[in-house]
């Protein structure tokens, strides 16, 4: 069927080659024409031309499904093993001292928001705002030498130091001390 698809595409491109024969004025731009024309008729042909490849059957495309199962299954089986083996991930999971960025009673001069002293009357925002904008401190009593800090806001200070303690800032957490994102 193929060499009978052929042979009348190839009559068809010799009539065209005799249309644009040199009497028809052939020039180069009429043989450009003459391949695209031949280029269309062959992807045409191709595209309707019976193929050769034999029928799947159901117990072919059935075996086909089966080899699919059987390659997925044996490669879980491998990732599984692979993930199975794998060490414990040392990556730190939480803060150790996530209880003191406002959680619990107790207040890291170093690593707590501006906003966890919304909780201690008179520290907000006046206080609050030298707190965080000064440090880090390394011990708690290092917060009374923050510049510019009034009487009033000395003895506030006092009052919650019992809650105040100093651990090595964090930079997961300094970089959000002043403005962490939260807005009303």
């Amino acid at each position: 069927v193929r060499s009978g698809i052929i042979t009348a595409l190839l009559n068809t491109f010799l009539s065209l080659n005799t249309f644009l024969s040199p009497k028809y004025y052939l020039t180069y731009k009429n043989s450009n024409m003459k391949l695209t024309i031949l280029a269309v008729l062959v992807s045409t042909v191709a595209a309707f031309a019976p193929n050769n490849a034999p029928a799947r059957t159901a117990t072919s495309v059935a075996a086909e499904n089966a080899d699919r199962r059987a390659f997925l299954n044996s490669a879980f089986a491998g990732a599984a093993a692979v993930v199975a083996v794998a060490g414990p991930a040392n990556a730190i999971r939480d803060y150790e001292a996530i209880g003191l960025l406002g959680g619990g009673d107790k207040v890291d001069l170093n690593n707590a928001n501006v906003r966890v002293y919304l909780k201690m009357p008179g520290m907000y925002p006046a206080v609050a705002g030298k707190v965080v904008t000064h440090g880090p401190y390394s011990k708690v009593g290092d917060v009374y030498d923050i510049p510019n800090l009034t009487g009033p806001e000395k003895e506030v200070l006092k009052k919650y130091e019992y809650k105040f303690v100093v651990t090595k800032p964090s930079p997961d957490y300094v970089i959000d001390r002043v403005n962490n994102g939260l807005y009303r």
